[in-house]
């Protein structure tokens, strides 16, 4: 856990999100989303991965792909940020690297709209589902290679994006830092949503005896996908305590630090961790 001492709850916005082809009109719902969260007295907004354009079709949707700088999106996202004096956890957003590739980019605002976290997703979205459903994010998109953190309202907030939910050895670490919540924004789709997203993100929360906020993209989206909804938030002892189910929308939750440090006390599993010995593995 952070240095510093648990205090009040700390009321949290997840905006659960049907996002379209139109980086412009995407912008406009998470601040509308900022304006709402604001107003309900919270003090962080979450967003889902890809909150700012979600479109399979490369050759529509990668013209609007452009350096984090130059995106008029982000930007707006930035002003929203600095309007509403909100922190905005920006699930992710496609940006233009300086080689060419893209990188699918978890973004932090602080409340003057400043951007103090990037978090470029580790693990691509490379599947054959038996849906039929075909996904390569390694064709466009270049793997990130950097563990992300950042202290918060919330205390240490660890970033991750979608797929990475299945890769445990990224939440070990997040754990080693004594991080206090960590997001995990997503696109997931229906199959694998409906039988694996309470299951990983519940599963997550407890190793790492940290609070869980995932938002998601939810419904039947402008590109032709369908994505499960469900936008969670799950305390240290992997209880879920919102749960928005289908459809976009705000969802609240009070994120308490207190819980995570009598869930450590009662259940020192970080403390216990040991190294598996090289010797001892096949």
């Amino acid at each position: 856990m952070s240095d510093a001492a648990p205090g009040d709850p700390v009321r949290i916005a997840v905006l659960q999100m049907c996002t379209g082809i139109d980086p412009g009109a995407n912008a406009r719902t998470v601040a509308q989303g900022a304006r709402d969260a604001a107003g309900d007295g919270a003090a962080m907004l979450f967003t889902p991965e890809m909150s700012l354009l979600l479109d399979r079709d490369r050759k529509r949707g990668g013209p609007k792909i452009v350096p984090e700088a130059d995106s008029p999106a982000i930007a707006a996202v930035a002003e929203a940020a600095a309007a509403s004096g909100l922190w905005i956890a920006l699930g992710s957003a496609p940006v233009l690297r300086g080689d060419g590739r893209f990188a699918n980019r978890a973004l932090l605002f602080a409340p003057d709209g400043s951007i103090i976290a990037r978090y470029d997703k580790i693990h691509m979205f490379d599947v054959d589902l038996a849906s039929g459903e075909s996904w390569r994010e390694s064709n466009a998109y270049a793997p990130g290679d950097e563990v992300v953190t950042a202290q918060t309202p919330l205390g240490l907030l660890g970033l991750t994006i979608c797929y990475d939910i299945r890769f445990p050895a990224l939440f070990d670490e997040l754990g080693r830092r004594r991080c206090d919540a960590i997001a995990t924004p997503a696109a997931f789709t229906v199959p694998t949503g409906s039988a694996h997203w309470h299951l990983m993100q519940r599963a997550r929360a407890v190793e790492a005896s940290a609070w869980v906020i995932a938002s998601a993209q939810s419904g039947k989206h402008e590109d032709g996908r369908e994505t499960y909804g469900h936008s969670l938030v799950i305390d240290p002892w992997g209880e879920v305590v919102l749960d928005m189910g289908e459809g976009a929308g705000l969802g609240f939750a009070a994120i308490d630090r207190k819980r995570t440090v009598e869930v450590r006390a009662q259940l020192p599993s970080l403390a216990n961790k040991r190294e598996i010995p090289r010797s001892a593995l096949p």
